[in-house]
């Protein structure tokens, strides 16, 4: 994500002419696009979206069994 805000900051300040980058050349500007793109690549390949996603679902399903023990009265009370 942040590669991708670079580089659309970066393409917004080379085209209003904004010192210095105006004076970059262009696949200065474009390069944190290739970088997004080998960044989303190397996370899908070494597993880490998966991993982040399972994450996800386990925290989202023990909140869940939580909020249906405490509705049911089993939760102890936390201090």
């Amino acid at each position: 994500m942040l590669f991708l805000f670079l580089g659309i900051v970066g393409i917004a300040l080379k085209y209003l002419e904004v010192a210095p980058v105006a004076g970059w050349p262009w696949w200065v500007v474009l390069a944190p696009f290739g970088l997004a793109v080998i960044w989303w690549w190397w996370a899908d390949k070494s597993g880490l979206t998966e991993k982040n996603a399972m994450e996800k679902m386990e925290k989202r399903k023990k909140e869940r069994i939580d909020r249906q023990r405490d509705a049911m009265g089993m939760l102890k009370k936390r201090k």
